[in-house]
């Protein structure tokens, strides 16, 4: 992998990273199942417009859509809204590389070696020690809705392994189209027609411009900029190469929401963290039989940011 190749990967993970503080920004004036529903119908209107539809089962599209936009993001949303730190999310969101090897077991009997089963063992240790320590300290509900995300966003990457798209970065544009309604209605029953409203009316405000800048950083440095290069990357270098570059991801987010935010992790929650890419990197290594690695596009439509 080339310098300007490595560059542009760090480039990428800074760009995630920060999405998280971004978000949290958004958060202080749209209610997070709205953010959901306007974030994603920002990118599926010129996904429907300009992209082409990916020539994959329309189950395929729709699940991928439902697992990585509806059930990641609705509840990440919802467990930043009910107060889980953004720099925390990002380190628990990575329960999803765990929770996404099991889901294929299980679904696509995909058989486990023993480097992932330890992988996996670490990581979920790791999880369990941030869900002990804030149930001591804080509300862990929202500890909850952060793994419900990275559940979520585990059965979407599943959903997208079958779709087996010629061009992921087509896929990542359509699944935009799935979540909107669903995200919408939802917002609709549960959080209310006047707060939608009110949001709405105001976001042309000064008070509003904090989250409508955050709202802009979503969608067009962290999903259209990242993942355009992400998805360039997946088709010049192995997966296994790429892939590392992400784990980067939580420590950018949790330095990025200190300087925003003065947000500080306990020592317990962060060496927890550092167990779970830890074990996310453990079973994500190759095993070293000496056969060529070749390039799996299956990964590149892992929009946890």
């Amino acid at each position: 992998m080339p310098l300007r190749d490595r560059l542009l990967a760090l480039f990428v993970a800074v760009c995630w990273g920060i999405n998280f503080p971004a978000t949290a920004l958004a958060l202080q004036h749209f209610p997070p199942l709205l953010l959901g529903a306007v974030r994603f119908s920002l990118l599926a209107v010129p996904a429907i417009l300009f992209v082409p539809r990916p020539q994959i089962p329309v189950r395929w599209l729709i699940g991928t859509g439902f697992g990585l936009g509806f059930l990641q993001f609705g509840f990440l949303y919802l467990g930043m809204a009910a107060g889980m730190p953004s720099g925390l999310a990002s380190l628990v969101l990575q329960a999803s590389a765990p929770f996404t090897v099991v889901l294929a077991g299980f679904w696509l009997r995909e058989r486990l070696s023993w480097r992932q089963v330890i992988g996996i063992a670490v990581s979920v240790i790791g999880i369990g020690v941030i869900a002990a320590h804030r149930s001591q300290v804080a509300a862990l509900m929202p500890v909850v809705l952060t793994l419900c995300g990275a559940l979520g966003w585990a059965f979407g990457n599943v959903c997208a392994r079958r779709a087996k798209a010629p061009n992921p970065l087509q896929l990542t544009m359509w699944m935009s189209v799935v979540p909107p309604i669903p995200l919408l209605g939802l917002s609709f029953a549960v959080e209310g027609p006047r707060r939608i409203g009110d949001s709405l009316s105001t976001v042309f405000t000064s008070a509003a411009l904090p989250a409508v800048i955050g709202l802009v950083y979503i969608v067009l440095v962290s999903t259209v900029v990242g993942y355009g290069i992400w998805n360039t990357l997946l088709s010049r270098h192995p997966s296994s190469v790429v892939a590392p570059f992400s784990m980067l991801v939580p420590v950018v987010g949790v330095a990025a929401s200190w300087v925003a935010f003065g947000q500080t992790v306990d020592l317990i929650e962060v060496s927890a963290g550092i167990a779970v890419i830890a074990g996310v990197l453990l079973g994500s290594r190759p095993s070293r039989v000496g056969k060529r690695v070749e390039p799996d596009h299956s990964l590149a439509l892992a929009p946890t940011r």
